[in-house]
């Protein structure tokens, strides 16, 4: 391709990336940082040829076929793509691609935040405190939990689960524990983690239980009355996958009859509205899709994102084409 490529951010993104592009591309910048709708994503795949969107753009078939449809390439922003029909972009021929492994230790350290603050009770405290009720300090107040040795339950075993069973394991001397499809024994002997088979077993067996697998159809409500039902009344549960991966209806039935002791939740289903019984739980900790959010991973997603692109643009297969 020799002329300038039509792209198209649907979201602001760190200065320095939306730089490099509008240097390298007619980019196309958001003003208002707002979610486009289906009618001007619709529009945008006649009128540019590549489009950068984030998790907030749904790119379902009808979108990716539209007639005299311009677009070729799909350079995401973020790991997660289920909001891209892949198997239909794949029929049009159109390219996508995402941003893997740089956002794995943010992530990660978002865990542990959400870990620390449902452990020691930090988000019931601070609403305490703001609320003016605070009365002062007695031997009894907010009594929460250590983590040194209680048992880790991570779902799924990647990189992300991997890097908070290191700030776990050598961090806060827990031991850990994962299920996923198959056993991961090499990666597993860094942290002493045992393998569990069956979720509903780790579920059994866990003091803090950590999401850490993909959104879509194969996951959604994977984290279900019956597996909640597993986990011990003093158990957490921790979410920094995707919302669709718990059925938050029954983790409030389990939150508001004390069958598990709290939840720490980054991601939510139908962001961003939040279950008001979420909401207005005592023993929840409930942050607004934080995961990524640190100027170097962000800086680092947008790179990915270009890295893409330009691989694109040169004829090459983009390093990270799904």
């Amino acid at each position: 391709m020799s002329a300038k490529p039509r792209i198209l951010l649907t979201r602001r993104w760190p200065e320095r990336v939306e730089a490099l592009l509008a240097e390298r591309y007619d980019a196309t910048l958001s003003t208002d940082d707002r979610p486009l709708s289906e009618a001007e994503l619709t529009v945008a795949m006649r009128e540019y040829d590549a489009i950068l969107p984030t998790i907030t753009d749904k790119l379902p078939a009808g979108i990716l076929s539209v007639e005299g449809r311009r677009v070729r390439m799909i350079a995401n922003y973020g790991a997660g793509f289920e909001h891209v029909d892949l198997a239909a972009a794949k029929a049009a021929g159109i390219i996508v691609s995402n941003t893997p492994g740089v956002l794995t230790d943010a992530t990660a350290d978002i865990a542990i935040t959400l870990m620390l603050m449902a452990a020691r009770r930090a988000g019931e405290g601070e609403r305490e405190l703001r609320a003016g009720q605070w009365t002062g300090w007695r031997p009894t107040h907010l009594l929460g939990t250590g983590l040194r040795g209680k048992t880790l339950g991570l779902v799924g075993f990647g990189r992300i689960a991997q890097a908070m069973a290191e700030r776990a394991r050598f961090g806060f001397g827990m031991d850990v524990a994962y299920y996923s499809r198959r056993a991961k024994p090499a990666d597993a002997k860094r942290f002493d983690a045992r393998y569990f088979a069956s979720l509903t077993q780790l579920a059994q067996q866990c003091d803090f239980l950590s999401l850490h697998i993909p959104g879509g159809a194969e996951t959604r409500n994977m984290i279900n009355a019956a597996v909640l039902a597993q986990m011990p009344s003093h158990a957490v549960l921790i979410n920094t996958a995707r919302g669709d991966v718990v059925d938050e209806v029954a983790l409030a039935d389990a939150l508001e009859s004390g069958g598990i002791a709290g939840a720490a939740l980054d991601v939510f289903v139908g962001e961003p509205d939040v279950s008001q019984r979420l909401l207005v739980a005592p023993n929840t900790v409930l942050l607004p899709h934080l995961g990524s959010a640190t100027r170097e991973t962000r800086e680092a997603m947008g790179m990915r994102a270009l890295a893409n692109l330009d691989d694109w643009h040169a004829g090459r297969v983009p390093r990270d084409s799904l």
